[in-house]
């Protein structure tokens, strides 16, 4: 029977010192369990096309095979964020983990025939996408869980134990695929996706409050700071995300003989970890300054891993691809705290302080996160191609590099005309409540 919290105040004190901070917590915990095994079967393919040596596939074919789920799951991101309002945040968990086990089988199968067609494959990744739509409702989620001056670090804890997801699987697929085969990438996965999805049954909530109707929720795509907070996005979670399934295979391909495999975790990791920093950042001191310095880091960082592809030195390519993932990272965080507080803020400059007001910027962000995050999500898909296109046209990823630098710039310059400048602001009076 489903569990419905009828009565439900975090922005009163009293009530969140009581027990909404309690409750808040173990809904954050188990939505956290079930993202992370979202994100482990949505990245697989990162790993599992570095192992693949016996079905013969160019390099710009197993591009494919990781840009195909980064693709499928920001698709999904759009409906999975009105799940949660539609059914229930702790329902929509426990299907979505269910989906889960459709691509992890399928992938435990395909591989291990070695006649399985490559169709097949692109079949079975594009299945794996469902775990990048978990993403979506489980932040729209978390959202209506916290008070205001608290969503910059919950939000950045629920982001974070997902995205360390990408982390484990390159942490400890290598390990099970080199013990038990290709076919384990697959299998592995299943009884945790079971744990999660029981966890999500008997411990996560229902919030009547979150009850919205998603014509309404969608009215958000006709706001200009919606789309402009997309563009933002790609450039940092479509970074973290198109850089984290890239690095094996692009390394591979450029070092063949370095231990790549062994540190491929490192980068998710750090950026996943160094999230809930860019909201900690971005509450102490406003995610459009974080997050437009961290665009400055983003694009010296690209330059750096340009010149070290160039090197011959694998450890020197490895190392400067570090700080394109904490700075990844740190952008997730704060761009992410910038959402709640522009709506919330229009909100309060249109209805006034009050629960209700609160309340309906929560509905106008959770409606927001997803459609943000699906086209953020998208970077990854972007990311895999232009590394396969660069390698095919010109056998090097040179091109790539040049266009996500160019990139970063232009998102440095968005954030600054939109959210930090002084001078002139004031003819560009939509935007004025959102300049956070």
């Amino acid at each position: 029977m489903a569990r419905w919290i009828a009565e439900w105040h975090p922005d009163d004190s009293a009530f969140w010192e009581s027990s909404g901070k309690r409750v808040a917590r173990r809904n954050l915990i188990f939505s956290i369990a079930a993202e992370h095994l979202g994100f482990t079967v949505w990245t697989l393919w990162s790993i599992v096309a570095t192992k693949m040596g016996v079905y013969k596939f160019s390099t710009d074919q197993l591009f494919w095979l990781v840009a195909l789920p980064n693709l499928v799951g920001s698709v999904l991101r759009v409906p999975y964020t009105f799940g949660p309002a539609k059914f229930g945040g702790r329902n929509f968990t426990v299907v979505s983990a269910a989906l889960l086990l459709i691509p992890a089988v399928l992938l435990g199968v395909a591989v291990g025939n070695p006649e399985t067609p490559y169709w097949l494959f692109l079949v079975i990744a594009a299945l794996a996408g469902v775990g990048g739509g978990n993403f979506a409702s489980s932040m729209a989620n978390i959202t209506y869980f916290y008070p205001r001056h608290k969503q910059g670090v919950a939000l950045g804890l629920n982001a974070a134990g997902g995205n360390i997801g990408v982390s484990s699987v390159q942490l400890v697929m290598p390990l099970v695929i080199g013990s038990l085969g290709l076919a384990a990438a697959g299998w592995f996965w299943i009884p945790f996706i079971v744990v999660a999805g029981a966890c999500a049954f008997f411990f996560m909530d229902n919030l009547t409050s979150a009850r919205a109707n998603p014509r309404e929720q969608l009215a958000v795509a006709g706001k200009a700071q919606t789309w402009i907070m997309s563009f933002l996005y790609i450039g940092t979670f479509g970074s973290f995300i198109g850089y984290s399934t890239a690095f094996p295979l692009l390394s591979k391909s450029l070092f063949p003989e370095a231990p790549f495999a062994a540190v491929a975790f490192v980068g998710p990791l750090l950026g996943s970890l160094i999230r809930p920093v860019g909201g900690w950042l971005a509450d102490r001191l406003g995610g459009a300054p974080v997050t437009l310095w961290n665009f400055a880091g983003m694009g010296g960082g690209v330059l750096l891993v340009w010149a070290a592809s160039t090197s011959g030195n694998f450890w020197m390519f490895f190392l400067s691809f570090q700080l394109l993932f904490v700075t990844a990272g740190i952008g997730n965080g704060s761009t992410y705290r910038m959402i709640p507080a522009i709506f919330q803020a229009k909100a309060v400059a249109e209805r006034g302080e009050g629960e209700e007001s609160l309340l309906h910027g929560k509905r106008q962000a959770s409606a927001a996160i997803g459609i943000i995050s699906a086209v953020g999500a998208l970077g990854g898909f972007l990311i895999n191609r232009a590394f396969g296109m660069s390698f095919a046209a010109a056998g090097t990823p040179a091109p790539a590099f040049l266009a996500f630098g160019a990139f970063y710039v232009s998102c440095f310059a968005l954030t600054w005309w939109c959210y930090t400048r002084k001078v002139g602001a004031s003819v560009v009076a939509s935007l004025a409540y959102a300049r956070v």
